[in-house]
C-alpha cells in the first residue's frame, strides 16, 4: 500500500507542477497567483502547499533532481578512474542524449521553460539555491576522494565550485546559441563536445598533481 501511496502522491506533485509551468509559460510567472494553479490543478492552496514550499519551487524543483548527480558520479566510478575524468564522461554523455541540464535540447518547450526560468529573478535565485546544494554535494564526495590531494577541506570545495560553474557555464552557452541564434542540437553537438573538453582539460591541468 505505501508504494501505492507514494506513486499516487508523485503524480499529483507531477500534474500541480504540469499545471503551474503551462500557466507561467502562457501569461508569465509574476502574472499568475498560486490560487491560480491551485485551481487549473483542481487542488486546495494547503494541499499545494505540501508539495511545494514556494511558488518558485513549482518550476525549479525539477533542478532538485539533479543536485547530487555529480557526487553519485563521483562516488559511484571505476576504482582506475579520476575525479574529474567521471564527471567528463557523464557531462558527455548528457550531451549525447541531449539531457536539458546541458543545455543541448531544441525542444521548444525546454527551451521555453529555461528561457521562463532565467528570465524570471526570483526563479533565477532560487535556482542558486539548488545550484548551491549541488555544489556542496559534490565536495562532500570529493572529500571523501584519496586521489585528490590534501588539505580536502581546502581542495574539495574548491574544485567542486569550479566544476559546478563550469557546467553552469557551458549550459547556458549552449542554450543560448540554440535559444537566440536558431543553431539546432545536432548542429552544436560537436561544439559543444569540443567546448566541453577544453574547460575540462583546464579543469584537469589546474588539479593536476595538486
Amino acid at each position: 500500500m505505501s508504494g501505492l501511496r507514494e506513486r499516487k502522491k508523485e503524480r499529483t506533485r507531477r500534474a500541480i507542477s504540469e499545471a503551474a509551468i503551462a500557466l507561467f509559460l502562457e501569461h508569465g510567472f509574476d502574472q499568475v497567483s498560486v490560487a491560480d494553479v491551485a485551481a487549473a490543478a483542481e487542488v486546495s492552496k494547503p494541499t499545494l502547499f505540501s508539495y511545494f514550499p514556494s511558488k518558485e519551487d513549482l518550476v525549479v524543483h525539477r533542478f532538485a533532481d539533479h543536485q547530487d548527480q555529480a557526487a553519485d558520479v563521483v562516488r559511484g566510478r571505476g576504482a582506475d578512474e579520476l575525479a574529474l575524468d567521471a564527471l567528463r564522461r557523464d557531462f558527455l554523455d548528457g550531451l549525447a542524449r541531449r539531457d536539458p541540464v546541458t543545455g543541448l535540447n531544441d525542444h521548444p518547450q525546454v527551451l521555453a521553460f529555461t528561457g521562463l526560468v532565467y528570465g524570471t529573478p526570483s526563479l533565477a535565485a532560487r535556482v542558486g539555491a539548488y545550484t548551491a546544494r549541488a555544489e556542496q554535494s559534490l565536495a562532500d564526495a570529493l572529500r571523501e576522494d584519496p586521489d585528490l590531494a590534501p588539505p580536502h577541506e581546502l581542495t574539495a570545495p574548491l574544485l567542486a565550485a569550479q566544476v559546478t560553474a563550469t557546467q553552469r557555464v557551458l549550459a547556458l552557452r549552449t542554450w543560448h546559441r540554440i535559444h537566440h541564434d536558431g543553431r539546432t542540437a545536432d548542429e552544436l553537438h560537436p561544439e559543444a563536445v569540443a567546448a566541453a573538453d577544453r574547460a575540462f582539460d583546464l579543469l584537469t591541468r589546474g588539479y593536476a598533481g595538486a
